[in-house]
């Protein structure tokens, strides 16, 4: 399966899915810690990993803990 990630809306809604997907779990990661800032400065608030369709964890913030 390709690994990707599913861009959330603090509620949950949908804000997309990263246009880029990975082969590994590890890949996906790595480009999460590159690229968080940028997502969260384009409106996403929160992100879930996806393996395939099945979500693998998250919701996980893209925001600082208050």
């Amino acid at each position: 399966m390709a690994w990707s990630w599913r861009l959330e809306k603090a509620d949950g809604r949908a804000a997309g899915v990263a246009e880029e997907t990975f082969t590994t779990q590890a890949d996906a990661e790595s480009w999460l810690g590159e690229n968080w800032r940028g997502l969260r400065e384009e409106g996403t608030d929160q992100v879930t990993l996806l393996d395939g369709d099945s979500p693998v964890y998250g919701p996980m913030s893209l925001h600082e803990p208050e």
